[in-house]
């Protein structure tokens, strides 16, 4: 009886400190974003940096290199609930109809792709040396334009080539953009085109080295580009005195309803609490604010939703 009663005593005890301790949950993500030398990755690392800071180590995000946009959303049909990706809003809706690169590989796990945040939008730069003399898209013609190979600004410039009547215009250069700079300086080229967030780091060194002109966009031709507007504040760039009107292409952290809403509300509360802090290091984060909000179609998830609610973002009924 005597052991009896002891073993009891014990397990009270013991009872009693479980209940009592506090009980450390941490939580683990899957970021998929980019390939390794995009900014895109960077950005992936500085979120991950971000949540462990911002939650005191609770939430901890392994970052996973990604070939695009096209297989995050893929896998996120075979993904877990731990799973977040980026892309641009208009890839889960082409997935959520089977269009285009989804044609014939659709899949009902598609409707379950849910909004978590906004990150840094790709923004087209048509950057001109002062040299060249151009002030706008029609003064372009006969210079010497490096696009680039294969990437969405290098295509993304050829088709507003196009669309504004400079095809066969203006001398393409046959170089990389990461030539881009020493081409300006060196007087190879008038101008390149290049599509990242802004502010750009080969804008900024070609502006401060050399000096250039970034064009806007008026706003017949945005509407021709059928492209979202996004205007990059005076003082961006050395030498810019005015707002640069330009298109975008908007990206989204993404996961979907199998994520569950503690998770999704944690994951979204911390981004947007840190997101200044990330801003002191690295100024792409600053572009990033309430305004980017209307660019994501489609649904939040609801725990992302729960914070939205709470911090008093507007969201549009189609969001939640």
């Amino acid at each position: 009886m005597k052991f009896r009663s002891s073993s009891l005593y014990f397990a009270a005890i013991i009872g009693a400190t479980l209940i009592v301790s506090p009980v450390h949950a941490e939580t683990r993500v899957t970021y998929k974003s980019a390939k390794s030398t995009s900014s895109y990755y960077q950005m992936a690392v500085q979120i991950a940096e971000a949540m462990k800071a911002g939650s005191n180590g609770d939430i901890i995000v392994t970052v996973e290199e990604s070939q695009g946009s096209v297989q995050n959303v893929m896998e996120a049909k075979v993904r877990g609930g731990d799973y977040v990706f980026t892309t641009p809003p208009v890839l889960v809706m082409l997935a959520q109809g089977g269009k285009a690169m989804f044609e014939g590989k659709g899949d009902p796990k598609f409707d379950d792709i849910r909004a978590l945040f906004p990150i840094p939008s790709l923004t087209m730069h048509f950057v001109m040396s002062n040299d060249s003399g151009v002030n706008d898209f029609a003064g372009m013609e006969g210079k010497t334009i490096l696009l680039g190979k294969g990437s969405f600004g290098a295509k993304e410039g050829a088709k507003y080539l196009q669309l504004f009547g400079l095809e066969g215009k203006v001398k393409l250069a046959d170089a990389e953009l990461s030539n881009a700079v020493s081409a300006l300086k060196n007087g190879q080229i008038d101008g390149f085109v290049t599509a990242g967030s802004f502010p750009a780091p080969n804008v900024i060194e070609a502006a401060a080295s050399t000096g250039v002109t970034v064009l806007s966009l008026s706003d017949e031709q945005i509407a021709q580009t059928k492209r979202t507007r996004l205007d990059i504040p005076a003082g961006t760039y050395a030498g810019q005195d005015q707002d640069i009107v330009t298109t975008s292409l908007p990206v989204v952290a993404y996961t979907t309803k199998a994520m569950d809403n503690e998770t999704a509300y944690a994951l979204t509360k911390t981004y947007w609490q840190q997101k200044n802090s990330m801003g002191s290091s690295a100024a792409w984060w600053n572009g990033v604010d309430k305004g980017l909000m209307p660019n994501i179609t489609g649904k939040i998830h609801p725990g992302a939703i729960r914070y939205y609610e709470e911090a008093g973002f507007t969201l549009a009924p189609e969001q939640k």
